[in-house]
């Protein structure tokens, strides 16, 4: 008789979603200030851009991955690149690196954001309700941003920044309730779970 040993290994880790979800809270909050006109577009929003906004949430995006969220790795990995690339966008022509993107260019990035955004929002309907709220601002967020440069409104960047305002704090609440809800070891921040089917 041959006798087989089988291993079940338990994952320990830390769950990695809270520290992805405050990069891009604080990230976009900070740059839809600026949308919103509160202040100019500066190194402090760059800064964040690369570090929290886009290096945390790709390394969040890789331990997402070792704990098998498909959701969660592209999810935190693409808006980690998303950051990055952004910035790249701000400085390399700065730098003298290529052209600065026209208004179509930059709309056109944009817009492809925000259909991905789309595509992760479907995705929340089997998720929670705090993910449906901040995927669904997400995804109004980047419409208007692409609308907002594609007209040249500066009305309605000024709008989007106000709704990119609120999309962030909505992604700093799911952080932030995610990490109190553990420590406290019962729900003292609802995050409204979907009934599964």
């Amino acid at each position: 008789m041959e006798y087989q040993e089988s291993l079940t290994i338990k994952d320990n880790t830390a769950n990695p979603a809270p520290l992805g979800l405050t990069g891009f809270a604080i990230t976009t909050i900070l740059l839809n200030l600026h949308n919103a006109g509160f202040f100019p577009l500066g190194s402090t929003i760059l800064a964040m851009g690369i570090t929290l906004g886009g290096i945390s949430q790709a390394i969040v995006g890789i331990m997402e991955w070792k704990k098998n969220n498909t959701f969660g790795t592209t999810a935190f990995g693409a808006y980690g690149f998303f950051w990055l690339s952004l910035v790249l966008i701000l400085i390399l022509p700065k730098m003298g690196y290529g052209t600065a993107p026209d208004k179509n260019e930059m709309a056109a990035y944009l817009a492809l954001w925000g259909l991905f955004s789309l595509f992760l929002f479907v995705a929340t309907l089997k998720i929670s309700k705090a993910l449906q709220v901040l995927f669904g601002t997400l995804v109004i967020l980047f419409f208007l941003l692409a609308i907002a440069d594609f007209t040249e409104s500066k009305t309605i960047k000024i709008i989007a920044g106000y709704e990119g305002i609120l999309c962030g704090f909505i992604a700093l609440y799911t952080a932030m309730a995610q990490v109190i809800n553990e420590v406290f070891g019962k729900v003292i921040m609802p995050l409204g779970p979907v009934k599964k089917n």
